[in-house]
Formats: structure tokens, sequence, C-alpha cells
């Protein structure tokens, strides 16, 4: 399968069945999961069953995928997966932007490429007017990747979960991009 686009060090492909182990090994790492589950794995079974189909669903609006897995281009090793998915099934201009890497190569730069291509790719060729991405206030690695990648923080706000993990007391953030300050910036 051709990739749908290449970075200098990624090739990001649409998630496939051929993903389902290392997609297992990924959520199956507490510490990929903390602030997620609060370091819950999600068992494989539920992983293969209802996971990788999510995953693998097209958009209905606009029949591409909207997630993808990310491999080294030296050497293929499984990075993670990339969401860049519309939020709604009306409106394909407004995407959410999401990450899931591997422990192993954090803080090597990967999450930021791949989105910042993502983004670039949901702007020059997809008709995208904003992007969007969310996480926990305390997760500040994901914060970090979200501003290297040009966007702003938006605001942060509380909710009620069902299920609160260490953290949750603070809140979640979130941050945007709309085609016009990306433009500004280039």
């Amino acid at each position: 399968m051709d990739p749908l686009l290449t970075t200098v060090r990624l090739e990001l492909r649409p998630v496939a069945d051929a993903d389902a182990d290392d997609l297992a090994a990924l959520h199956g790492d507490p510490e990929v999961m903390r602030f997620l589950t609060g370091g819950r794995p999600e068992p494989r079974a539920d992983v293969v069953a209802a996971t990788l189909p999510r995953l693998r669903r097209p958009h209905p609006l606009t029949g591409r995928p909207g997630y993808w897995t990310a491999r080294e281009r030296a050497g293929g090793a499984y990075v993670g997966w990339f969401a860049f998915r519309p939020l709604s099934d009306e409106d394909p201009g407004v995407v959410e932007l999401g990450y899931r890497l591997r422990r192993a190569v954090w803080g090597l730069g990967y999450a930021t490429e791949g989105a910042r291509a993502l983004v670039d790719k949901g702007f020059t060729e997809w008709e995208v007017r904003r992007v969007t991405a969310n996480t926990m206030t305390v997760n500040g690695g994901s914060r970090r990747v979200m501003e290297k990648t040009g966007l702003s923080f938006v605001g942060a706000y509380t909710g009620e979960w069902d299920e609160p993990i260490p953290g949750a007391e603070f809140g979640d953030v979130e941050y945007g991009l709309t085609r016009d300050a990306w433009e500004a910036a280039r």
C-alpha cells in the first residue's frame, strides 16, 4: 500500500488489519494510556474487535480514512498512529488532530513531524478550514507537540467524567489553528 504521505523520517498509511499486533501493543502500554484511561491498558481483544475497525473506517463524507499508521521510513519500525479527521459527518472543513506513539519514540520529534505533515496536507489539499486538538491540562508533552505544530491555545474546560483519572481535576485544554493563521505563518 502506498503511503498517504512521507516526511523526512516517517511514512503515514491508512490503518490496516496488518497493524493489529502493533496497535494492541501500543494500547496495551500503561504509560501510553496514562492520559486516556489513567494507565489502564486496553485489552487486545477490544483493540481487535472495536478499536481497529473504528480506526479503519473511512469518513462518510470524504471517503478518506481519519487515522494513519506511522512507520519509520528507515526500516519500517512502527511508531504509532495519527488522527486527522473531521469532527462531524456533515462538515469536512473542521478536523481534529491526534496522535498516539510508542513510548520508545517519545521525545524524538516524530509527533510534531507527523502532525505538521497532516496539517499541511489538510490546508493545501483537503480544504480544511480549521484544525483542533485537545488533551488533559496536565499532559505537557502533548501540549508541546500542539504548539510546535503551530496550534494556539484556545481555552480550558472541565467536564464530568464517568471514570475520572489522575489529573482530570485540572480539566482539559483545546488548541486550534485556522487556515488563515497557518498561511500567515508560512
